[in-house]
């Protein structure tokens, strides 16, 4: 297996990225997911006890994918982390802000509950863990956030020669995992922001949720830390030297009659909004990163486009080989979708699929990490990971 400096280093033999979405409470699915891919990785490698950080050279989440990715880059299995995520789940979406708790009144008009929970269980998990932790720290970790006071997306990263890593910009090797994770994971209305210090004139910093960005799906993001000269990784692209493995937390299907929409009022926009920026960004990323790549998850991307079967991206005179490989698993939280592809006894209805799409219902992460699983079990296949591609 590499070591840490080998994975970072760019010259050391192929790379290996993986990205999670964020989702709130929903990472559970992607859990589902990622214990399939465990499963096949150690299968592949005749390794029993192989951990997804001791396969990829670089893991990267936004919001609750960050929490997913900083456990795997400590070196925790996904088992370990499955088991921690329903317990965290129960606590930070289970403890609201009171309207008799008159003494937190300010608190209460800008978030919807209360992050010491969070808080708590995050340095339960994490410890005293630095960003900039050599030993802890298994595999190249990119933590997406967005700087509310700068508007602008953040990728606190663990690279040592990164440039605000360690000099009179900034320190982030000195920033503790719990509290990179907490800013990344601070959703507006769910929770109040994060304040870091960063250095620089004003000292600190307020992070909101990543997902407020169009790096919600994190994978494009991550692509550009690792491939971007202004960034320290400047890995070599290439279908057969960069591979990208995405997980989403499950989509929904946006399902509007058009008469309707016109009798939507301010408070109705408002609603729909951040859900309508989310599955644009994420829309967004899904349609370059197949740009850029023979794809064999491709999704269908819309009616023009379709899934972009032969809109190749390439350096290549015959644009038949992608920049990278790509591959995308994520499944439609849609009571038609599930039905036909599950078959359960009891058919999902609308109801059933508008819970399961809440991102802070905790009470479904078992019914998520199973959707997760059995979806995985259909998508994730031996031949997605090249042999090419092996430790």
């Amino acid at each position: 297996m590499k070591t840490l400096e080998e994975k970072f280093d760019p010259v050391s033999g192929k790379k290996r990225i993986l990205a999670l979405d964020g989702g709130g409470i929903r990472g559970a699915l992607s859990l589902g997911y990622l214990k399939h891919l465990e499963e096949l990785l150690r299968e592949q490698h005749d390794k029993s006890d192989l951990l997804l950080c001791d396969y990829f050279d670089m893991i990267g989440g936004t919001s609750t994918g960050s929490i997913i990715a900083a456990a795997l880059a400590k070196g925790m299995s996904v088992d370990e982390i499955r088991d921690k995520y329903f317990e965290l789940g129960k606590k930070i979406f289970g403890k609201k802000y009171r309207w008799y708790r008159i003494f937190e009144i300010d608190d209460l008009l800008k978030a919807k509950y209360d992050d010491k929970a969070l808080v708590k269980e995050l340095q339960n998990v994490f410890g005293d863990t630095l960003l900039g932790d050599q030993e802890a720290v298994k595999t190249a970790l990119v933590i997406v956030a967005k700087r509310a006071d700068t508007n602008s997306v953040w990728s606190l990263n663990n690279h040592p020669k990164g440039k605000f890593y360690d000099s009179g910009h900034g320190d982030n090797k000195s920033i503790p995992i719990w509290k990179c994770v907490r800013a990344s994971a601070a959703a507006p209305t769910y929770f109040l922001p994060q304040s870091i210090e960063v250095g620089g004139d004003n000292g600190f910093a307020a992070f909101v949720d990543g997902g407020v960005s169009m790096a919600n799906n994190p994978a494009l993001q991550c692509l550009m830390v690792a491939t971007l000269k202004g960034f320290p990784y400047h890995w070599k692209m290439g279908e057969d030297q960069l591979m990208i493995v995405s997980v989403g937390t499950g989509m929904t299907r946006w399902k509007r009659l058009p008469q309707k929409i016109g009798k939507s009022t301010l408070l109705n926009w408002a609603a729909n909004l951040p859900e309508m920026f989310m599955q644009d960004a994420s829309w967004q990323n899904q349609q370059i990163l197949q740009w850029l790549s023979n794809s064999p998850t491709s999704f269908h991307i819309d009616s023009e486009v379709v899934a972009l079967e032969g809109d190749i991206l390439s350096d290549d005179v015959d644009r038949k080989k992608g920049l990278i490989h790509y591959l995308r698993y994520n499944l439609f939280l849609d009571p038609e979708d599930l039905n036909e592809r599950f078959k359960p006894d009891k058919l999902y209805t609308q109801k059933d699929a508008d819970s399961l799409a809440a991102m802070d219902n905790a009470a479904n992460c078992r019914r998520l990490y199973d959707l997760g699983f059995l979806a995985g079990a259909q998508e994730l296949k031996t031949d997605h990971f090249p042999r090419s591609f092996m430790v």
